[in-house]
């Protein structure tokens, strides 16, 4: 398969698109004012304790206080070498005991260290842990843990063993956890000797600023987008990187020599006067991510709504009308949407939980098909996921982490006409409105002048029922189109 990473970047945001075979299949967007906190450390201090919930709140010196959970909290929250980690499952982290309250652990006044681990969402604090990981380019350190794990996504049986060996013997005595990055496959002790100092350094640098700084504030600011993608996606698979600022290109080739450097070579610079995200087909992709509706090359098409709770994605087959029978062109139709429907996940950055809405098929090794190749499309995804069986009613359930807001939320804002609901009152559903106040008015007289300001969308369609209006009260109503009003606003004035 041929990968490359496009880079869009000037002063003011940064943009990279992931492409398969030509075809853009991950978007990151990064504003200079907008940065991600994910991944920052932090000295706070805690402002609330909430054993109703289970919960604290930690002041961070940023807009809203930040949102700390029980099960992220360490027992001995003010010894930094008995800290966990966000990554690894529950049961193999530094988790408080099950009967432990928020209020044991925590004090209100009492200075922490914690990291975020999701962004600042639809109004909410960001979420923090106080379980620290740092990710490095082979290696997640986990400062206290003492766990070594390797990446489910090396599946190789002796190629995990060697990993884990290797950990083993070069891990220094009370270092804490790691755990072996998928890059970190095939590579050697030497590597990873490099990588495991690189990290220890860092959390040593961390440690130290934490205890002569005073809270609230950063004590670690994790990479920019750019850094934080080079580190985190790219890989020997990859056939190109490609940069249109001649600065990130050089920040790209120097961060590459310290890290992995038999990639450089991979990395070119843009040069030609076309927008780079315009020369290879980015910004129409973008453009149709912000569609609800996206239509399959067969004639079918899906309907993507996200709300605060949850992403509902529907199946329609469209223009399809199939071949032979209903089952066939339904099953076709299921299937070529489920490879779409992963890879908007993956481009508008979906996360939390998903409903997938598919065909309803009446052949049960069809649901299964369907299913599986849902499933084998999913592991191309980076991001934690869980799917539940497919129901009787053709719906699956699934779960995806959400870390930052997705590309619809990062890019648009509310429709000052809708509020966000996608839709607004009917030009009949206005006229009526009008024709109840005007049948309010009261002390008229005969001929008596009565001005409506309208929208002149509503303007161009008015109901015929306001010549009844003007018979039964006797009355000369004026409508005047004002473009400044709102599409529902309107304003009765009498004279």
């Amino acid at each position: 398969m041929s990968r490359e990473i496009v880079i869009n970047a000037t002063k003011h945001e940064s943009r990279i698109a992931v492409l398969d075979e030509g075809q853009v299949v991950e978007l990151w967007v990064e504003r200079t004012r907008q940065r991600t906190i994910v991944g920052n450390i932090y000295k706070g201090r805690v402002t609330k304790v909430l054993p109703g919930m289970q919960s604290a709140f930690v002041d961070l010196g940023l807009e809203r206080d930040a949102f700390l959970y029980v099960s992220d909290v360490i027992e001995d929250i003010e010894d930094f070498d008995n800290e966990g980690a966000d990554e690894l499952p529950l049961d193999e982290v530094a988790q408080p005991r099950p009967e432990a309250s928020i209020s044991d652990l925590l004090r209100e006044g009492q200075e922490i260290v914690v990291q975020v681990s999701k962004d600042t969402i639809a109004g909410k604090g960001a979420r923090i842990t106080s379980h620290v990981t740092l990710p490095g380019r082979f290696l997640v350190y986990m400062p206290t843990v003492n766990h070594i794990g390797v990446s489910r996504r090396i599946e190789n049986e002796e190629e995990r063993l060697r990993l884990k060996s290797m950990l083993e013997v070069i891990r220094p005595p009370g270092a804490g956890g790691f755990i072996v990055r998928t890059a970190g496959e095939g590579r050697d002790e030497e590597e990873f000797r490099a990588d495991l100092k690189y990290l220890t350094d860092l959390w040593e640098q961390i440690r130290r600023r934490a205890e002569k700084a005073s809270a609230p504030t950063t004590i670690h600011n994790d990479l920019d987008l750019v850094l934080r993608t080079i580190r985190d996606v790219l890989s020997p698979e990859f056939k190109t990187v490609w940069a249109d600022d001649v600065d990130q290109y050089q920040r790209i080739v120097e961060f590459l020599n310290q890290i992995q450097p038999n990639l450089v070579s991979r990395v070119r610079l843009y040069r030609r006067e076309e927008p780079i995200f315009d020369e290879f087909g980015i910004e129409p992709e973008i453009a149709k991510a912000l569609k609800s509706k996206v239509w399959l090359k067969s004639g079918g098409y899906i309907v993507i709504n996200q709300t605060e709770a949850l992403v509902a994605i529907d199946v329609n087959t469209g223009k399809y009308v199939g071949k032979r029978n209903l089952e066939e062109t339904v099953f076709k139709t299921n299937l070529e949407a489920a490879k779409e429907i992963v890879r908007q996940i993956r481009l508008r950055d979906l996360g939390g939980i998903i409903v997938l809405d598919f065909i309803d098929m009446e052949d049960l090794n069809n649901r299964l098909r369907l299913f599986e190749a849902l499933e084998s499309e999913i592991r191309k995804d980076r991001s934690k996921t869980k799917i539940l069986q497919i129901s009787e009613f053709g719906l699956i359930e699934m779960t995806r982490k959400r870390v930052r807001q997705s590309l619809e939320r990062s890019l648009t804002q509310a429709c000052p006409y809708c509020g966000g609901s996608g839709r607004i009152k009917s030009n009949t559903t206005i006229s009526l409105e009008i024709w109840r106040e005007l049948m309010k008015l009261r002390d008229l007289h005969e001929g008596q002048d009565v001005i409506v300001r309208i929208n002149p969308a509503v303007y161009g369609s008015l109901d015929p029922i306001f010549d009844e209006v003007e018979r039964n009260l006797g009355i000369h109503l004026v409508f005047k189109a004002d473009a400044s009003l709102h599409h529902e606003q309107f304003d009765v004035m009498t004279i």
